[in-house]
């Protein structure tokens, strides 16, 4: 296979990952925050300790918007802005406990529906889809990084 066919191959497979996540967060409950805000929990789960700028690079947000949203989310109790020690113009974005539950029952509904997806996977698939994964985030997604 050729560059341009992987490359081909990739794009398939990218929007086939943004149409499965979709379908695998559409029953989560999101009651109190908008799906916008759902995504900026879910970064944050995720990378742990982020920055403000982080999120906005991420999400393709403008700043402005990310600011208005993290302070919303800070309304509802479900993020802390806690100051670096090492510079002050920093502030490193966490979920509270009241977020963390928050994630933690999104994400088990989410585990749910992926467990369905691959309910008939023999073990040798499971064990593909996990070593394809792999590969994919030590050659990949990982580059993101650099």
């Amino acid at each position: 296979m050729d560059k341009h066919d992987l490359f081909q191959q990739f794009v398939a497979f990218t929007t086939t990952l943004h149409e499965m996540t979709h379908t695998l967060t559409q029953h989560v409950k999101l009651d109190q925050i908008t799906t916008l805000q759902y995504k900026i929990l879910e970064y944050i789960q995720v990378s742990q300790a982020v920055t403000a700028t982080e999120i906005s690079d991420c999400l393709h947000m403008s700043l402005p918007n990310t600011s208005r949203e993290l302070r919303k989310l800070q309304e509802k109790k479900l993020i802390d802005k806690i100051g670096d020690p090492e510079d002050r113009r920093k502030q490193v974005i966490r979920l509270t406990p009241t977020g963390q539950k928050l994630m933690d029952e999104a994400f088990s509904c989410i585990e749910e529906q992926f467990l369905q997806f691959i309910q008939h996977a023999s073990p040798q698939d499971v064990a593909a889809i996990s070593q394809a994964l792999t590969v994919l985030e030590q050659h990949f997604f990982s580059a993101r990084k650099y």
